[in-house]
């Protein structure tokens, strides 16, 4: 039988070269961290890369999918009457979206909006709409949810920096006024935790250049 040669000590590599690959491996690894893994897995960008490559917004979504979902965990745990069924849950989810709706037309006037849209939501779907916006631009807003409800998340992009201004979670709708913090992209994440479809009903105007997500 055929055996290999034994390598000779000098075709070994030495204790220096070993320490070096070590130490490539090791920058190479927390680079891959901190400009991938950080910010595709946890929404975390301290290099702003993450933000170049549009794997931050996919970490930002991961982690607010999670979060809602202990939230609904937690929710149900502290829940101890019992539920709705489902025809009484969507039954009562119509009424409150038909009474917010009825009072926010009788106490509104009518409004030039510049742009309206209607979004519908399967159980479990979400979306996002964003508004391209100056720093300090203004930009007034009303959407209401037909069919049940939903969690809404009104946040900010752009530039490596973020914000969230408003959450809520089973709300019919909201309306007012949405300044921005800086240069870049604000909106709306909205989710349908119901096991119905809904349908989101948005109007905007103001200052804004270009309106993001609608199909």
């Amino acid at each position: 039988m055929y055996n290999e040669d034994i390598p000779s000590r000098a075709e070994l590599p030495t204790t220096r070269q070993l320490i070096r690959s070590t130490v490539i491996a090791f920058v190479s690894a927390l680079f891959i961290l901190v400009t991938i893994i950080m910010p595709s897995e946890y929404g975390l960008d301290p290099t702003g890369a993450g933000r170049l490559l549009g794997l931050t917004e996919m970490g930002e979504i991961k982690e607010q999918l999670h979060n809602e979902a202990e939230a609904d965990r937690l929710l149900e745990q502290q829940n101890q009457t019992p539920k709705p069924s489902n025809d009484q849950s969507s039954l009562l989810n119509s009424v409150v979206s038909r009474l917010f709706i009825s009072s926010a037309a009788a106490q509104t006037p009518e409004i030039d909006w510049k742009d309206q849209h209607s979004i519908v939501l399967k159980p479990g779907q979400g979306t996002e709409v964003k508004l391209v916006m100056a720093e300090s631009a203004k930009a007034e807003f009303s959407w209401t949810v037909q069919g049940g409800v939903a969690n809404f998340d009104l946040h900010g992009d752009g530039g490596g920096k973020s914000i969230s201004y408003e959450k809520g979670r089973g709300v019919p709708g909201n309306k007012g006024t949405l300044t921005a913090a800086f240069d870049g992209n604000h909106g709306w994440f909205w989710r349908n935790r119901t096991k119905d479809d809904i349908t989101i009903l948005l109007s905007v105007r103001g200052d804004y250049t270009e309106i993001k997500g609608i199909n």
